[in-house]
């Protein structure tokens, strides 16, 4: 609830501000791609709240439209450095998008499930379900980002690099290679939280049984009081 309240706040922020009047609207006008971008910002410790705040800047950062190549984030001289520019920004955007939803996912995730941990069963598995969601969101993420990434891969840019945007060229080229995947992470995370749920159903299966047989040999341990 705390994060939602924060969440609404901001979109409220953002409301007032697109209608301010004559220059004061001018000069908090967000409207491009590289506009958005710059709310986007890394926390030394990201709660949920940082995590959604990002995504949705990240995603109004997606959909939004190129500036001016006057303005972009590195310096343009021709229509083919332009246009590679934009397949950069668009998979970097997809790939922070991932990392968003995978440190979302981590504050909710429970690495692992003991014996002792059963008190608490009920709690860890709506977390586990949260952590599950954001980790399953990233796929998507990750299939516009290799998209973006082989449009920047085409013959044309074989020699053409933008040197200020060093850090999406190396991202683009580690994709290529495939020192970078995230659906490798994804899949190994997805399946140890997938075998946790399970494991958790599984205990509240048996308790289920062993409440409607009247029998007492499964009982999961209970909070001390």
């Amino acid at each position: 609830m705390k994060g939602l309240n924060r969440f609404i706040k901001l979109l409220v922020l953002f409301i007032v501000i697109s209608f301010l009047p004559s220059s004061d609207a001018e000069a908090y006008m967000v409207k491009y791609k590289e506009d958005y971008y710059k709310l986007y910002h890394i926390y030394y410790k990201q709660n949920p709240d940082a995590c959604i705040e990002n995504i949705y800047w990240l995603e109004k950062a997606v959909k939004a439209d190129f500036c001016n190549p006057l303005y972009a984030k590195a310096k343009i001289t021709n229509e083919n450095q332009y246009e590679k520019y934009r397949y950069l920004f668009m998979m970097h955007l997809n790939l922070k998008l991932i990392e968003q939803h995978i440190r979302l996912g981590r504050n909710y995730d429970k690495k692992a499930f003991y014996f002792y941990d059963c008190p608490w069963k009920d709690e860890y598995l709506s977390n586990l379900k949260k952590t599950k969601a954001a980790y399953e969101a990233g796929y998507y993420y990750w299939q516009e980002a290799c998209l973006w990434a082989e449009k920047a891969n085409i013959g044309k840019f074989k020699f053409l690099f933008i040197q200020e945007l060093q850090n999406w060229e190396d991202e683009r080229e580690r994709i290529f290679t495939g020192e970078l995947n995230y659906k490798t992470t994804l899949d190994r995370e997805l399946k140890r939280v997938n075998g946790i749920i399970a494991e958790i159903d599984e205990i509240n299966r048996r308790a289920l049984e062993s409440a409607e047989s009247g029998d007492p040999r499964f009982e999961p341990y209970v909070e001390n009081q």
